[in-house]
């Protein structure tokens, strides 16, 4: 890519709005968090004591969603200008997630396809549906089990390719599939590029037994500071979007935590100003909040998922909106 091309896009605009992606700013965020998450498998590897685990754990699901909050950037092609670095800043931090990146490209679109649709509604339940598998689904989001899907699903589709084509995971009559939103994940997943998918679940797999080979990285603190990780991240993946309205483009929140949190999370917060506008890079996101409309605490979501599914009020969104097309290819 030339230079004239690279500060074309560089310095973007908005509805006058400055929406210039910080490449050099996130180069370097990429560099750190990921550094600092190997540095902290290590000290949980050497730490001698549970309680010492336990908070090296949790400072990793903080720096953990540093790294995914920037691989959610490459994802929408806002994390360099240079769409070659921009897919390898992916492809890292996907392997740290781990995942692969084009496999999490294409379940993320798909999420924002499908936002509060009934594919996606696990904050709420039809008097047809299993209260039971609701509660369970929610819940494993919450338990950071929901995050396992991300590994096991890229492995599924690595070596077992044959699966995502199973009958009982398309079967589209379903109430289970429909509301659990198997078949709609799915549909997303078999848009990513084969090869290209394959070869990066390969290299995390390579990056991953690299960093637990070299540096010694003990089963008990890896596990430890992913499910760490896994619970920090679930919370916030459906905290933002639970009981907001059934719409494809307006239904989440733009949460209220404080300063610190914020940062560290790179503005994922204020989610619902990314879902109106998935273009616009983290460091520029605040400028599309409304600060005089609502914006619940994440505490108080968060709280209020734990008491499980709640009955659906609303109806379910239309699937397809052309202008959210257009900005998320």
């Amino acid at each position: 890519m030339g230079t004239e091309s690279l500060q074309r896009e560089t310095n973007r605009s908005y509805r006058g709005i400055d929406i210039s992606i910080p490449a050099n700013l996130n180069f370097w965020i990429t560099a750190a968090s990921c550094s600092a998450l190997v540095g902290l498998l290590v000290a949980a590897s050497r730490a001698e004591s549970w309680v010492a685990v336990l908070g090296i754990a949790l400072v990793f699901s903080f720096v953990g969603n540093t790294v995914f909050s920037m691989l959610h950037e490459a994802v929408h092609r806002t994390a360099h200008p240079n769409r070659v670095v921009n897919d390898w800043i992916g492809r890292i931090c996907a392997a740290f997630f781990p995942t692969g990146f084009h496999f999490q490209r294409q379940c993320h679109l798909g999420h924002h396809r499908r936002n509060r649709t009934d594919h996606e509604m696990f904050d709420c339940f039809y008097p047809e549906d299993n209260r039971f598998l609701k509660k369970l689904q929610l819940y494993f989001v919450l338990t950071g089990v929901y995050w396992t899907n991300a590994p096991t699903g890229a492995l599924i589709y690595l070596l077992c390719p044959w699966f995502f084509n199973a009958r009982f995971l398309r079967n589209r009559q379903s109430p289970v599939i429909t509301h659990m939103g198997a078949d709609a994940m799915i549909q997303s997943i078999l848009k990513a590029p084969p090869a290209l998918a394959r070869l990066e679940i390969l290299f995390t797999i390579a990056l991953q037994a690299a960093v637990i080979y070299f540096f010694g990285i003990s089963w008990i603190a890896w596990i430890s500071c992913y499910w760490a990780f896994g619970v920090n991240w679930g919370g916030l993946q459906y905290a933002d979007h639970a009981w907001s309205d059934r719409d494809i483009r307006q239904g989440a929140w733009n949460l209220r935590v404080n300063r610190f949190v914020q940062y560290v999370f790179l503005n994922y917060h204020h989610h619902l100003a990314h879902h109106q506008f998935p273009q616009v890079p983290w460091i520029h996101l605040h400028r599309f909040v409304d600060f005089s409309k609502p914006r619940p605490a994440f505490l108080e979501i968060y709280f209020r998922l734990w008491k499980g599914p709640t009955p659906a009020t609303q109806p379910a969104p239309a699937f397809y909106d052309p202008e959210l097309e257009e900005l998320l290819e």
